[in-house]
Order: C-alpha cells, then sequence, then structure tokens
C-alpha cells in the first residue's frame, strides 16, 4: 500500500469515527442509565422518578414494570408514546440483547432496555443534547507504518473462557474463541481475541501508554482481514471504549493477559485535560 494512500486511508477512517459518535443515538447522545428495581419504575422529568428525562418532557409520562425476568411499558392515561415507530400507551419491551429490541421515543429522546446478566436497565439517548457538537474532537497519535503488523490466528479447540474486567470493577466471565500471534521489534507476542458474529475480529488490549497518554483502562482494534484471509492487527486504528465519552457506557475492558509490555504509540490518545 502506497505511503500516501495509506495516511489518507487512516485519516478518513479517523475522520467518520470521530462523525459518527456525534450522530443521533450515538455516544454523545447517551444521556443515562438506569437500573430498574423490581415493580414499577416511574419515567419522566420529574427528579423523583426512577428514571429521569431531561426537563423539557412532562413530569410522570409512565412507568417501566419489572417482573425480574420481562419489562413492560406502561403509560398515564393521555400519555402516548412511541415504541418502535408506533404510539402506543402499553407494550412488552424487548431488551437490547434480542433479535429486534423495542425502541422508545419520546420528544428528542429515544430509551431502550438493556440486560447485562440478571440485570435490566433503561438506556436513555438525549439527540438534542448540545455534547453531540462540543465535545472536542478525538486525537490520535502521528500515523506509523510499523504498527501496521501481520498477525496469526489460531483458534482454541473449543472457546476459552477468560476473566473481563468492566467499568464498575468487576470481573465477568466470557468465552474467547481463539488467539493472534504476532512479532513486534524483534519479540513474539500473543493476545486473546474474539470473533464475533459478523465474522469480525475484535481485541481489546492494554499497554503501558495507558499510564499517562491512552485511556487508562485500555483500548479496542478491530482486525484488517486480508484478501487471503490473514490478519493484520493496524495499532493506527486503535481506539478508545465508549466510556471516554459518556459516563452511561457499560465498558469491559482487556483481560489481564492481554496487556501488551511495550509502547504501543499508535491510534487513538486520551488527553489529560
Amino acid at each position: 500500500m502506497a505511503e500516501e494512500t495509506y495516511q489518507q486511508t487512516i485519516l478518513e477512517w479517523r475522520k467518520t469515527r470521530d462523525e459518527n459518535i456525534r450522530k443521533e443515538n450515538n455516544w454523545l447522545a447517551l444521556a443515562g442509565l438506569y437500573w430498574l428495581k423490581l415493580g414499577k419504575n416511574q419515567f419522566g422529568s420529574d427528579p423523583k422518578s426512577e428514571i429521569q428525562l431531561p426537563e423539557r418532557i412532562p413530569a410522570n409520562v409512565g412507568a417501566f414494570e419489572f417482573s425480574g425476568k420481562s419489562v413492560n411499558l406502561r403509560a398515564n392515561p393521555g400519555m402516548k408514546v412511541s415504541v418502535d415507530d408506533q404510539a402506543t400507551e402499553f407494550a412488552v419491551l424487548q431488551p437490547d440483547i434480542s433479535e429486534n429490541p423495542s425502541f422508545i421515543k419520546l420528544e428528542g429522546i429515544q430509551m431502550v432496555v438493556i440486560q447485562r446478566g440478571n440485570k435490566m436497565g433503561v438506556r436513555m439517548w438525549d439527540n438534542l443534547s448540545e455534547k453531540r457538537a462540543s465535545f472536542p474532537a478525538r486525537t490520535w497519535y502521528p500515523i506509523d507504518e510499523a504498527f501496521r503488523i501481520a498477525a496469526v490466528y489460531t483458534a482454541y479447540d473449543r472457546p476459552k473462557m477468560a476473566f473481563f474486567p468492566d467499568l464498575t470493577g468487576e470481573k465477568s466471565e466470557f468465552p474467547v474463541e481463539g488467539y493472534v500471534t504476532f512479532e513486534f521489534d524483534g519479540r513474539s507476542h500473543k493476545l486473546d481475541i474474539n470473533k464475533e458474529d459478523d465474522e469480525t475480529f475484535f481485541l481489546r488490549f492494554g499497554d503501558p501508554t495507558n499510564k499517562d497518554e491512552t485511556y487508562p483502562t485500555g483500548r479496542y482494534l478491530v482486525a484488517d482481514i486480508q484478501p487471503d484471509g490473514s490478519l493484520i492487527l493496524d495499532f493506527n486504528k486503535a481506539y478508545n471504549p465508549p466510556c471516554a465519552f459518556t459516563d452511561f457506557a457499560t465498558c469491559v475492558f482487556a483481560p489481564e493477559q492481554n496487556h501488551l509490555d511495550f509502547k504501543v504509540t499508535a491510534g487513538e490518545t486520551s488527553p489529560k485535560k
């Protein structure tokens, strides 16, 4: 790949990533995450509501009813909301992990039920949030082709279970389908990698730059798949997890075995300010 073409490709990729987080219902519009208690969870702009919406929304719109296994939405009389683009006063809601999640819309607000283990919550986006425009542009290391590295993928005989820490400090166990090996600076390295449902290879990794140059809990990377099926780890495309942009993301970080011992001075940075 010609150096000029490669540089332009990376710059365009970075521009697209910055644009994407500013779109409706994306990370910079994310404005709330509320874990549901059993029974009724009121939603509206009333500060006493379990799910508090912006001031422009009526004080009491209705409730999310959580049975412990499922969630219903019940609007108060005269308060119709949109569920999957249909005005309604009642709906059985499908969570985000289902094939067709239920999206609730109301005056520039979008909500969805999220399921994390046995917990159910409501994620809320405010598409009228000024943060979508005012958030600073993302920052990156200079492009360095030395960090565009050929890698070999090896599938485990069967997915192994690994512990991934999350934003709360807890660790959850998830299956890992395989690992990648690569050479850098004369040494061999190995990282566990997830093969996603869409056949992409998704990597969570940490390195010594996390101390003061990049996001403290590590970064993400999607491997480039070559026409012959081989992989490239292009760390110039390493990017910050969603929690770098909002307090309401539920991020999962690199497992302990995915912490590299050399500085990856490529990809997205995280200015102290």
